[in-house]
């Protein structure tokens, strides 16, 4: 059975001593054997946040990184200081990036070759538009995602590789797809992987879903067969994060 995986996306929100406030009200009910569980933090954060985690079994992670190892890229960080500063995970392919910052396909297979080369656990994400939606070629468009971010991706990195299905017309909106549309997507993409690959990534990948996930719906999400837990935004930054970790 695959193990769910449940990642606070906190984006660009809490300062250092908010950090610290957060984490105290979070940790101890978030800590779990039951689901891997990731703060996904801004990099400021970072060394706080694994100061405040310790003696718990959260995993700590980042929001973005640089697919090169030092240089002149000023505002960047690179993997090695990610894990240096004591994170694991790093979030690729996020629709903000995307389109806000203009990462494209490219830019974001360089990102998973290089956090699977620097020991980074990558959480790559991947989504469709509500008018991809609505004109019916979401499909097409997600397909296109992960083929060109797995590009020279090994067998042994695509199993250590999270995948985050986050509709985008469902981030930040208050709207989710139903559990039986985000089970459509998941399973899709798993049947991908499984081209891609083979029937034994196809089972053991781990695939989230993302978009407006609370406690409300986290269970009924959850507990379909393709879908490995959640990538949470906003309610990440909440203490009914702690529900959605527990949703049993």
């Amino acid at each position: 059975m695959r193990k769910k995986i449940v990642a606070g996306n906190w984006k660009m929100n809490m300062t250092v001593s908010e950090t610290k406030d957060l984490i105290a009200k979070l940790k101890d009910k978030c800590s779990t054997n039951d689901v891997d569980v990731v703060f996904v933090v801004p990099s400021i954060d970072v060394t706080t946040a694994k100061e405040c985690l310790k003696g718990t079994n959260i995993k700590l992670g980042t929001q973005n990184f640089y697919y090169e190892d030092k240089g002149a890229f000023t505002g960047e960080i690179s993997a090695k200081m990610i894990l240096d500063a004591g994170a694991e995970y790093v979030i690729i392919g996020h629709s903000e990036r995307r389109n806000i910052f203009k990462e494209d396909d490219a830019m974001i297979n360089k990102k998973l070759l290089k956090a699977h080369s620097s020991g980074l656990k990558p959480i790559l994400c991947c989504g469709e538009s509500l008018e991809l939606r609505e004109k019916g070629t979401y499909k097409d468009f997600i397909e296109k995602q992960i083929k060109s971010a797995f590009e020279n991706v090994s067998e042994s990195d695509a199993l250590n590789t999270v995948i985050a299905y986050e509709p985008i017309w469902a981030i930040g909106t208050g709207k989710t797809a139903t559990s039986d549309e985000a089970e459509e997507v998941c399973k899709f993409i798993r049947e991908i992987i499984g081209k891609l690959y083979n029937d034994n990534v196809k089972s053991n990948i781990r695939i989230q879903y993302g978009g407006s996930v609370n406690a409300g719906n986290a269970r009924e999400l959850f507990e379909k067969e393709d879908i490995d837990g959640g990538l949470v935004g906003g309610a990440s930054l909440k203490e009914e994060f702690i529900n959605i970790v527990n949703y049993k």
